[in-house]
């Protein structure tokens, strides 16, 4: 066969450079800026997706932030004034305690509404005291009576109290206000919580350990119901619970007033125990029992915290998660 290269030797079609140090066609120094190496890796806290990077940016934001809490400028990105659920006219608070403790702080109140016949000890002495000072009519009826207009499953205890319907703070009100008190802001926002149990065991946790405020979203969470205002033990009438039209809108804009937001879930990267931020302003964010915080709530977050329990086959709720979250971070503040 004729050799159409004109090579006489070699194989067949193979072609020879007469030029000396020219790169040959292949691989060979294609990879050569691959060979060079990469470069020296960045520092945790330089990534901002390490837990490390988001603490020195929550840092950063906190000592940028400082000295504007005086101002009467409205911080960039706040949310503005809440929208009101759109629930009855009114609400029954139901129970000795959480009626007294209304009265006691001068909640708005319409009627109170007393059992016939009813065991009169030194509450119910005070509630109607308080009742008859203020001009809140008082209306006796029966027990069957009662119990229906409060729900069968109510513990009323023979008293109830109409209310006006709930009125919502500003979370950067609540914030602002602590500022002005030189007090290190402390408030806890709600991240899928339906249970009103919950709500209330919280709002009284937080009233509890100094806490300055509760933060619920608009949706698909629960509201201060009669059922929260009692399971509160009346702790909802002189802690304010603020409602978030975007709960991850609100915390980003709660982060630019300087405060740190803190996740609770069970796989935290930081165990409560060994929590430096404790002195800082923080929000803690509690997640549902189900599916604990959801992912933009995450995301937004500075730091995700884990309480250490003995088994890794319980849990803790949200109510009991909330208290102790609470309890270290006062505790180290108070020792601090």
């Amino acid at each position: 066969m004729k050799n159409v290269s004109g090579n006489k030797k070699g194989r067949p079609g193979a072609v020879r450079s007469g030029r000396k140090g020219n790169k040959q066609v292949g691989s060979g120094g294609q990879g050569a800026q691959a060979l060079e190496g990469r470069k020296p890796t960045p520092k945790a806290e330089d990534r901002p997706y390490h837990p490390a990077g988001k603490r020195k940016a929550a840092k950063d934001r906190f000592e940028a932030a400082r000295g504007r809490h005086g101002a009467s400028s409205t911080p960039q990105g706040r949310t503005g004034r809440p929208p009101q659920r759109k629930t009855d006219d009114s609400e029954l608070v139901t129970g000795r305690n959480s009626v007294l403790e209304a009265l006691r702080t001068k909640t708005p109140s319409t009627t109170l509404y007393v059992a016939t016949r009813i065991e009169v000890d030194d509450r119910v002495k005070e509630i109607l005291t308080l009742a008859n000072h203020r001009g809140v009519p008082i209306i006796e009826m029966m027990r069957p009576e009662l119990d229906r207009i409060t729900g069968h499953d109510s513990v009323h205890q023979g008293v109830a109290l109409k209310v006006p319907a709930y009125e919502y703070s500003v979370a950067e009100d609540i914030v602002e206000r602590a500022f002005s008190r030189d007090q290190v802001p402390l408030l806890v926002a709600l991240d899928g919580i339906t249970d009103p149990r919950n709500l209330g065991a919280i709002i009284r946790s937080t009233a509890a350990f100094g806490g300055h405020g509760v933060i619920v979203p608009q949706r698909r969470s629960v509201g201060v119901t009669a059922s929260a205002w009692k399971t509160s033990a009346g702790a909802a009438a002189r802690t304010p619970v603020a409602m978030a039209p975007n709960l991850t809108q609100t915390l980003k804009s709660l982060k630019s007033m300087g405060l740190f937001v803190l996740g609770l879930d069970g796989d935290g990267d930081v165990e409560l125990d060994g929590l430096e931020l404790a002195d800082r302003p923080i929000v803690i964010v509690v997640g549902s029992e189900g599916k604990g915080l959801s992912r933009l709530v995450t995301e937004t977050c500075d730091a995700i915290v884990s309480i250490p329990i003995s088994s890794a086959t319980e849990s803790l709720n949200a109510g009991i998660a909330a208290s102790v979250t609470l309890w270290e971070v006062a505790r180290r503040r108070r020792h601090g």
